[in-house]
């Protein structure tokens, strides 16, 4: 038997464990330059409307000299985030019934290495990404998925042998899960 030495599985690995800080855009009061502010949904963090901010394109850093203190303080204390193995997880389980659905739930619950997420035009990713000669389960539905939704996520994940994609069509469909053999080196 051949085991696979490359994702040996922590067993301290969690999704509570894995939990990330949250992460802010960040963003400058027009007329007021030196000073950084965390960007959240309508404002900034220390409310200050939208309207007034310039955004720029990189995120907030708290611990920056220019950070504002009333913004470092609500970053700080903003609730850990989801991993983006969670992330996911919580996306798939949309997905119709099926085993490599459940294999790749079971792979992200366990914290296996998402080697790639992107969204973008549906033809782009499956002619670049998606490897979908390589499949041996679910090519056939998850290229009909790429062709049918004109924009689309897709994430690749590793877990020991196996190489699932999952189609995330920006339509509103259900997500596809399909898998083939890892290649090696």
């Amino acid at each position: 038997m051949l085991v696979d030495m490359t994702q040996v599985p922590d067993a301290g690995w969690s999704f509570a464990t894995a939990r990330e800080p949250a992460r802010f855009g960040a963003g400058g009061l027009e007329g007021a330059p030196g000073v950084e502010h965390a960007m959240a949904d309508a404002g900034t963090l220390c409310g200050i409307p939208e309207q007034q901010i310039t955004r720029y394109r990189h995120l907030f850093h708290a611990e920056g000299r220019q950070a504002c203190a009333r913004c470092r303080r609500q970053a700080d204390a903003a609730p850990a985030q989801p991993s983006p193995q969670e992330r996911l997880h919580d996306r798939v389980r949309a997905a119709a019934q099926g085993r490599a659905r459940d294999d790749v739930l079971a792979a992200l619950r366990k914290g296996a290495k998402i080697a790639l997420w992107i969204n973008g035009p549906s033809a782009t990713l499956a002619q670049h990404y998606a490897r979908l000669d390589e499949l041996t389960e679910g090519a056939g539905p998850a290229a009909d998925a790429l062709e049918a939704a004109a924009a689309s996520g897709l994430a690749c994940v590793e877990d020991g042998s196996w190489r699932f994609i999952v189609v995330l069509p920006e339509n509103g469909d259900r997500p596809l899960v399909a898998r083939g053999p890892r290649r090696r080196g």
